[in-house]
């Protein structure tokens, strides 16, 4: 259909360049009389973007292929095929951490790089978490209720970063293991009542809703890109290094990209299943299932945690952070920390599994992180 010359009873029609560029003005008014804070901030490069790209219908879809949890903060994720997407992230995710016994203060592979052999796994029936260092093995509840909590474990403050929140702690016969196998008095815990309500780039006056997190360092997810870990791996090979796995970046969700580093211009994407989902598949789908859509809210500026080898808790003197840094210092708001992978904000909640798609929604070149 010859889209330049439609006419209606006589009437010729502008130009299609020109009905989108109509199209493009409305959407900046609703931008900027309705939109949040975050939004009218970054309309500008959205439009930009809409007008290059997805307006006109090139869509941005990437394939989910990896779905981590990390249930204690800083020791071995578990790698699932599907799991659910909660307001705090994903079910599980960080909702334990270690701390020093003595002084409270959160222990993570930055103090003690051993945590990183702690493993963590799931029993069969989903309902203990598995907590192993050689031959020693500890299971608890993985979701133990709240009056069990309170009848049996003792509730605490803890300081996590800035953040004053609280968890319960559990006794000796938990903590026994893991305090030898780290060479000091630590103490498990478990996310307590009070909310870690979210900061800097995801404060409730960008975001534009007030919500929490558990133990993560900053937001409930972390996005990555396996386009992106293969272009840093090749850069890493060139000089002489072996090549390193994502793992080591600790994200919560890993899409197969189709270029490096694409995911530094998200500002929203939502979780779908793919539309060529079998009949069977399409069945067993609620009726009433909603994509889960997500805002992208900062790129993540990295510590030298990745220069820990999960498998041997071996922390290399340079690499993969010289590496980085010469080329990954591309956010204003951090200019000595390269960035890797994106920090983000589920706005709904629903079953999440490998193979659905990631699409972009939105994009923008705003994006700077805050502190």
């Amino acid at each position: 259909m010859n889209f330049e010359n439609i006419s209606i009873r006589g009437l010729t029609l502008p130009p299609f360049s020109i009905l989108c560029a109509t199209a493009v003005v409305i959407i900046s008014w609703i931008l900027a009389t309705f939109a949040p804070t975050q939004l009218r901030k970054l309309q500008s490069s959205t439009l930009k973007r809409l007008i290059g790209g997805n307006f006109l219908g090139k869509r941005k879809v990437y394939e989910i292929i990896e779905l981590r949890v990390y249930p204690v903060k800083s020791c071995r994720g578990i790698t699932l095929r599907k799991t659910n997407m909660q307001m705090h992230g994903l079910d599980l995710d960080r909702q334990w951490m270690f701390i020093d016994a003595k002084t409270h203060d959160f222990l993570t592979i930055r103090q003690n790089p051993r945590m990183t052999l702690i493993n963590t796994a799931i029993s069969e029936d989903g309902k203990q978490l598995i907590l192993s260092v050689g031959d020693e093995q500890v299971r608890i509840d993985a979701y133990p209720t709240r009056d069990w909590l309170a009848q049996n474990l003792t509730l605490i403050p803890v300081k996590i970063w800035s953040d004053n929140t609280d968890g319960y702690m559990y006794g000796p016969e938990i903590n026994g293991p893991f305090s030898r196998f780290l060479g000091q008095e630590v103490a498990l815990i478990y996310k307590g009542p009070t909310d870690r309500i979210l900061a800097t780039n995801a404060k409730p006056e960008l975001l534009g809703r007030s919500q929490s997190t558990y133990f993560a360092d900053q937001m409930p997810l972390l996005i990555a890109s396996d386009a992106s870990i293969t272009e840093l791996n090749e850069r890493l090979t060139q000089k002489g290094e072996k090549a390193i796995t994502i793992e080591r970046f600790r994200p919560n969700i890993i899409v197969k990209g189709n270029r490096a580093w694409s995911e530094d211009e998200w500002l929203t994407v939502q979780i779908t299943r793919p539309s060529s989902s079998s009949a069977n598949e399409a069945a067993a789908v609620k009726k009433d299932a909603k994509p889960i859509v997500i805002d992208v809210v900062a790129r993540c500026a990295r510590c030298q945690v990745p220069n820990v080898e999960p498998t041997t808790a071996e922390k290399h003197k340079h690499e993969p952070w010289n590496t980085l840094m010469s080329y990954r210092r591309v956010d204003e708001g951090s200019k000595y920390k390269p960035c890797f992978g994106m920090h983000s904000v589920p706005r709904s909640e629903g079953e999440i599994e490998v193979g659905m798609q990631l699409e972009v929604l939105m994009e923008t070149d705003k994006h700077k992180i805050l502190h």
